[in-house]
Protein backbone atom coordinates (compact mmCIF):
# COMPACT_ATOMS: atom_id res chain seq x y z
CA UNK A 1 0.00 0.00 0.00
CA UNK A 2 1.21 3.49 -0.75
CA UNK A 3 2.29 5.53 2.24
CA UNK A 4 -0.04 8.16 0.87
CA UNK A 5 -3.08 6.06 1.77
CA UNK A 6 -5.18 7.27 4.70
CA UNK A 7 -4.37 4.28 6.90
CA UNK A 8 -0.91 5.47 7.94
CA UNK A 9 -1.63 9.10 8.78
CA UNK A 10 -1.61 10.04 12.39
CA UNK A 11 0.52 7.04 13.44
CA UNK A 12 2.18 8.40 16.54
CA UNK A 13 4.83 6.23 18.07
CA UNK A 14 3.31 4.89 21.30
CA UNK A 15 4.51 6.68 24.40
CA UNK A 16 6.33 9.47 22.59
CA UNK A 17 5.96 12.64 24.55
CA UNK A 18 7.76 15.19 26.67
CA UNK A 19 8.42 13.03 29.72
CA UNK A 20 11.78 11.69 30.78
CA UNK A 21 12.96 8.12 30.84
CA UNK A 22 15.79 6.40 32.67
CA UNK A 23 18.51 4.82 30.52
CA UNK A 24 20.42 6.08 27.55
CA UNK A 25 18.97 7.17 24.24
CA UNK A 26 20.89 4.43 22.43
CA UNK A 27 19.55 1.77 24.84
CA UNK A 28 16.00 2.92 24.13
CA UNK A 29 16.64 2.93 20.38
CA UNK A 30 18.17 -0.55 20.52
CA UNK A 31 15.29 -1.96 22.55
CA UNK A 32 12.60 -0.50 20.32
CA UNK A 33 11.20 1.48 23.25
CA UNK A 34 10.13 5.04 22.47
CA UNK A 35 12.67 7.69 23.43
CA UNK A 36 11.17 10.24 25.80
CA UNK A 37 13.02 13.38 26.82
CA UNK A 38 12.10 16.81 28.03
CA UNK A 39 12.60 19.83 25.81
CA UNK A 40 15.44 20.90 28.11
CA UNK A 41 17.18 17.54 27.62
CA UNK A 42 16.91 17.80 23.84
CA UNK A 43 18.29 21.37 23.93
CA UNK A 44 21.23 20.21 26.06
CA UNK A 45 22.10 17.22 23.84
CA UNK A 46 21.63 18.73 20.37
CA UNK A 47 23.40 21.62 18.66
CA UNK A 48 21.17 24.63 17.90
CA UNK A 49 20.90 23.55 14.23
CA UNK A 50 20.10 19.94 15.17
CA UNK A 51 17.48 21.12 17.65
CA UNK A 52 15.89 23.44 15.08
CA UNK A 53 15.55 20.70 12.46
CA UNK A 54 14.91 17.62 14.63
CA UNK A 55 12.67 19.10 17.31
CA UNK A 56 11.13 22.15 15.57
CA UNK A 57 10.70 20.64 12.07
CA UNK A 58 13.11 23.08 10.49
CA UNK A 59 14.99 22.51 7.23
CA UNK A 60 18.65 22.94 6.43
CA UNK A 61 19.53 24.89 3.31
CA UNK A 62 19.94 22.73 0.17
CA UNK A 63 23.44 21.66 -0.88
CA UNK A 64 24.86 22.54 2.56
CA UNK A 65 24.32 19.31 4.49
CA UNK A 66 26.95 16.72 5.23
CA UNK A 67 25.35 13.85 3.26
CA UNK A 68 23.56 15.33 0.23
CA UNK A 69 26.31 14.16 -2.13
CA UNK A 70 27.81 11.28 -0.12
CA UNK A 71 28.26 7.84 -1.69
CA UNK A 72 29.80 6.10 1.34
CA UNK A 73 28.33 2.66 2.07
CA UNK A 74 26.71 2.32 5.45
CA UNK A 75 23.66 2.88 7.62
CA UNK A 76 22.07 6.23 8.38
CA UNK A 77 20.91 6.63 11.99
CA UNK A 78 18.65 9.22 13.58
CA UNK A 79 21.04 11.85 14.94
CA UNK A 80 18.81 12.37 17.99
CA UNK A 81 18.38 8.78 19.18
CA UNK A 82 20.60 6.47 17.10
CA UNK A 83 17.81 4.42 15.53
CA UNK A 84 18.86 2.96 12.17
CA UNK A 85 16.59 4.54 9.56
CA UNK A 86 18.05 4.25 6.03
CA UNK A 87 20.93 2.53 4.24
CA UNK A 88 23.22 3.62 1.43
CA UNK A 89 21.65 0.87 -0.71
CA UNK A 90 18.42 2.89 -0.95
CA UNK A 91 20.15 6.26 -1.35
CA UNK A 92 20.10 7.84 -4.81
CA UNK A 93 21.16 11.07 -6.49
CA UNK A 94 18.07 13.23 -6.88
CA UNK A 95 20.06 16.46 -7.30
CA UNK A 96 17.65 18.25 -4.95
CA UNK A 97 20.30 19.32 -2.41
CA UNK A 98 19.33 16.90 0.37
CA UNK A 99 20.03 13.19 0.86
CA UNK A 100 17.37 11.16 -0.97
CA UNK A 101 16.30 7.59 -0.34
CA UNK A 102 13.67 5.47 -2.08
CA UNK A 103 12.66 3.60 1.10
CA UNK A 104 13.42 3.45 4.83
CA UNK A 105 15.45 0.58 6.28
CA UNK A 106 12.29 -1.23 7.45
CA UNK A 107 8.60 -0.72 8.12
CA UNK A 108 8.02 0.98 11.43
CA UNK A 109 11.37 2.86 11.52
CA UNK A 110 9.67 6.08 10.43
CA UNK A 111 6.19 7.50 10.77
CA UNK A 112 4.26 9.85 8.53
CA UNK A 113 2.09 12.87 9.21
CA UNK A 114 0.24 15.38 7.04
CA UNK A 115 2.16 18.63 6.72
CA UNK A 116 0.09 21.54 5.45
CA UNK A 117 2.61 24.28 6.23
CA UNK A 118 3.91 26.71 3.62
CA UNK A 119 0.61 26.52 1.74
CA UNK A 120 1.18 23.02 0.35
CA UNK A 121 0.29 19.41 1.13
CA UNK A 122 3.28 17.27 2.00
CA UNK A 123 4.01 14.12 3.98
CA UNK A 124 6.41 14.70 6.86
CA UNK A 125 8.74 11.87 7.86
CA UNK A 126 9.61 11.45 11.55
CA UNK A 127 11.71 8.97 13.50
CA UNK A 128 9.29 6.46 15.01
CA UNK A 129 11.50 6.03 18.09
CA UNK A 130 11.98 9.65 19.20
CA UNK A 131 9.50 11.60 17.08
CA UNK A 132 12.24 13.78 15.55
CA UNK A 133 11.61 15.52 12.22
CA UNK A 134 13.66 13.98 9.40
CA UNK A 135 12.26 15.54 6.24
CA UNK A 136 9.47 14.76 3.75
CA UNK A 137 8.55 12.00 1.32
CA UNK A 138 7.29 12.63 -2.19
CA UNK A 139 5.76 10.24 -4.69
CA UNK A 140 5.48 10.12 -8.47
CA UNK A 141 8.21 12.60 -9.34
CA UNK A 142 9.60 10.41 -12.14
CA UNK A 143 12.90 9.39 -10.56
CA UNK A 144 12.35 5.75 -11.54
CA UNK A 145 13.07 4.42 -8.06
CA UNK A 146 11.76 0.96 -7.12
CA UNK A 147 9.06 2.54 -4.93
CA UNK A 148 8.38 5.67 -6.98
CA UNK A 149 9.14 7.65 -3.81
CA UNK A 150 11.79 10.14 -2.71
CA UNK A 151 12.49 10.47 0.98
CA UNK A 152 14.04 13.94 1.09
CA UNK A 153 15.88 13.94 4.43
CA UNK A 154 17.91 16.64 6.19
CA UNK A 155 21.57 15.69 6.64
CA UNK A 156 21.51 17.20 10.11
CA UNK A 157 18.82 14.66 11.06
CA UNK A 158 21.14 11.77 10.21
CA UNK A 159 24.43 10.21 11.28
CA UNK A 160 26.16 7.92 8.79
CA UNK A 161 27.83 4.82 10.22
CA UNK A 162 30.15 3.76 7.43
CA UNK A 163 30.43 0.09 6.52
CA UNK A 164 33.64 -1.35 7.95
CA UNK A 165 36.43 -2.30 5.58
CA UNK A 166 37.99 -5.78 5.53
CA UNK A 167 41.73 -6.20 6.06
CA UNK A 168 42.24 -6.18 2.29
CA UNK A 169 40.65 -2.71 2.09
CA UNK A 170 37.35 -3.84 0.58
CA UNK A 171 34.06 -3.10 2.26
CA UNK A 172 32.63 -6.22 3.77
Amino acid sequence: MSIFGNSIFGNKAPGVGNGTKNGSTQEAADSGAPVQKSDAQWREELTPEEYHVLRQAGTERPYTGEYWDTHTEGVYQCRACGTELFTSTEKFDSHCGWPSFWAPLAEGKVRYIHDRTLGMERIEVRCAACDSHLGHVFEGEGYGTPTGQRYCINSVSLRLVAKERDSDGSQG
